[in-house]
């Protein structure tokens, strides 16, 4: 009987072989326990907005005796600097990935000269465009018309390229008198905008001290030395306890 029992089960299992069948293993018993899932952290930047930036803080000086204001540096009781980059004349490769990564929103300043043409690479930084005249002559001491003609032009053509007329204007060098002043309030803009700190070579050269202050405007230029620039400003500013924030939201 024991022998028909076993020749009966031998068949079955031959049978269910030749279906394709196989008999299932029993569960294996986990010796350890299966690796713990981890979600990847989000890469820290290198300064955190101290506010939601896009919101006015402060408001520009107004414009008297038909002439806009002049700002150096911006007061304020915050520990807040002001970068600034000018010209346009280096399109660097890095500078998107450098601004994003160190969280910080800088203002440029253009010349139509180089920006034209240059749309999609200054459009795919996180920056707010503002004019520098066209040809980036320097102004002081020429006529109304010139000034005129230089500031407003570049004025219209960053409204049609870049969609936004700007509402702050720097000259060439920073240099100006009142028929500049007269001119950029003319072609409608809000404040002239210079500097008290600049980085030249991978160095952060100050007017004052030497040491970064709060409410500072520092002036960098789209050189080939961009990587070297923007990395001594933003350890300059992170040694001095300051955190770099746009310039639009105290001249709003």
């Amino acid at each position: 009987m024991f022998k028909l029992r076993l020749c009966a089960a031998l068949v079955l299992v031959a049978v269910l072989v030749a279906c394709g069948e196989q008999p299932q293993p029993s569960a294996p018993v986990l010796t350890t326990a299966p690796p713990a899932t981890t979600t990847a952290e989000k890469p820290k930047r290198m300064f955190e907005p101290p506010y939601p930036y896009g919101t006015t803080q402060a408001k520009a000086p107004a414009v008297h005796d038909g002439m806009v204001p002049v700002v150096t540096r911006i007061e304020t009781d915050k520990p807040y600097v002001f970068v600034t980059i000018d010209d346009g004349a280096v399109q660097h490769p890095k500078a998107r990935e450098l601004m994003i990564q160190a969280g910080v929103w800088p203002s440029v300043f253009l010349n139509t000269k180089y920006a034209e043409g240059h749309q999609d690479y200054f459009k795919n930084l996180p920056v707010t465009v503002h004019s520098h005249t066209s040809t980036h002559p320097n102004l002081h001491g020429k006529g109304y018309e010139f000034q005129k003609h230089e500031i407003c032009g570049n004025a219209d053509f960053l409204a049609t390229d870049y969609g936004k007329r700007p509402t702050l204007f720097r000259p060439p060098f920073g240099n100006y008198d009142a028929t500049t002043r007269k001119a950029a309030a003319d072609c409608g803009f809000k404040a002239l905008v210079n500097w008290t700190a600049a980085v030249n070579d991978g160095r952060v050269q100050f007017q004052v001290g030497d040491r970064l202050r709060p409410g500072d405007v520092v002036l960098m230029h789209f050189r080939t030395t961009f990587v070297e620039d923007f990395t001594a400003f933003l350890n300059k500013a992170k040694e001095n306890g300051l955190t770099p924030v746009p310039l639009e939201d105290f001249l709003g």
